[in-house]
């Protein structure tokens, strides 16, 4: 069933609804253009898992189709990684997402760079509409990032005046979001045996949402830390022990 929500956002020859995809729409069947992309994108929905940022109402997905209805036809965008604060229902599973309809507009959107052909770029405005346009435009997202994982290229995008608006990082290279509580930046290492960029997040004071295995690693530091206290204090009291033994001083006489 439509809504009107998007009727108001109507702009010049553009006729925007709100519609959910009928049961027998054939969504793209188009694969991830190559391994990293899953990789980079799971890894910044695990540091946001692992730290409890996640709600059972906010929808965090990747390669996962957002829907609009344009001049009266359907029009489906995958993006590379995507935040919706909170959407009206609960499901297990979903075959796509219409903003507005069933729920809150994206708040994040992000795209990683690839050997195609500027998707990510695009501002065609004629069926079907570039992504760029289709985001800024169409769904209006408050911020759209690219990122080149080859590079460790950045760029975020803030939507000021219904435009996109490059912005700059702080002194530590990071975008604050404020919205999400979160800063958003690059990081250069190893997971899952990928070497390069990856996409983190650093809370308020700075400290960098762990991965999985860095919070293990984290948690046996820790561990390892301990045992080497205990260690020092029963060689300290052992130590203790001798010396008053050879003052003749029997230690369980002690006061």
């Amino acid at each position: 069933m439509a809504t009107q929500l998007g009727e108001a956002k109507s702009s010049k020859e553009l006729i925007i609804s709100w519609e959910a995809l009928p049961d027998d729409f054939q969504l793209e069947d188009k694969p991830v253009e190559n391994t990293g992309q899953p990789i980079l994108a799971g890894a910044l929905r695990e540091s946001l898992e692992i730290s409890g940022f996640i709600q059972p109402r906010m929808l965090i997905a990747s390669n996962f189709g957002l829907c609009a209805k344009l001049n009266g036809q359907f029009v489906v965008k995958a993006p590379d990684w995507v935040y919706v604060p909170s959407v009206n229902d609960v499901l297990e599973e979903r075959k796509s997402y219409t903003p507005n309809l069933e729920g809150n507009i994206p708040a994040v959107v992000m795209e990683f760079l690839s050997d195609t052909d500027g998707e990510e770029y695009s501002f065609k405005r004629t069926y079907p509409p570039g992504k760029w346009f289709f985001y800024e435009q169409i769904l209006q997202v408050p911020i759209y990032v690219i990122f080149d994982p080859n590079g460790g290229l950045l760029e975020f995008y803030k939507l000021e005046n219904r435009r996109y608006e490059l912005q700059q990082p702080d002194e530590n290279g990071r975008h604050w979001i404020d919205f999400m509580g979160l800063f958003l930046g690059t990081w250069q290492g190893t997971k899952e045996a990928r070497t390069g960029y990856w996409l983190r997040w650093w809370d308020e004071a700075g400290n960098l949402l762990p991965w999985a295995v860095e919070q293990i690693e984290q948690e046996r530091q820790r561990v390892e830390q301990e045992r080497q206290r205990a260690e020092q204090e029963r060689q300290q009291k052992e130590r203790l022990i001798a010396y008053l033994q050879s003052q003749g001083i029997d230690p369980n006489n002690l006061p």
